[in-house]
């Protein structure tokens, strides 16, 4: 598999620092399944599904960024963001549809626990902590 060369700056240096981690994560059998075209079609359409209910749940949590900022300028920087992100969502749901997934479908898919723990995680950070706790 071939890695990406970022060893310059802060994301070289948190990389570097990451060790046996990183390479565990990009090492892993679904990205080299997918890297070489040998995922199965059913994992894919699973992950492109989970993607878009993660995507929903990213939105969110930018929209309660907005309200943990102080000047409009982070407010509206903040919502850009979310707007991005919902933006794209019918940019995904139509790749989606080339793959035999219509939005409905995906919105009725129950969400896997590794979606769940991990937006649920930020949302919950998000709602007791800070700005800064969800930007981390």
């Amino acid at each position: 598999m071939i890695l990406p060369a970022f060893t310059q700056g802060i994301y070289g240096r948190l990389r570097q620092q990451a060790g046996a981690d990183w390479q565990h994560y990009v090492a892993h059998p679904f990205l080299r399944q997918l890297a070489d075209g040998t995922l199965p079609e059913p994992a894919f359409r699973r992950y492109l599904t989970q993607d878009y209910l993660f995507l929903i749940h990213f939105a969110r949590s930018y929209a309660l960024l907005v309200s943990k900022l102080r000047t409009l300028a982070e407010m509206r920087a903040a919502a850009a963001s979310m707007i991005a992100i919902l933006d794209e969502l019918p940019l995904h749901v139509g790749y989606c549809r080339e793959w035999g997934l219509d939005e409905a479908t995906m919105a009725a898919e129950t969400e896997a626990a590794e979606t769940v723990n991990y937006t649920r995680y930020v949302l919950d950070i998000g709602h007791s902590g800070d700005a800064l706790d969800l930007l981390a």
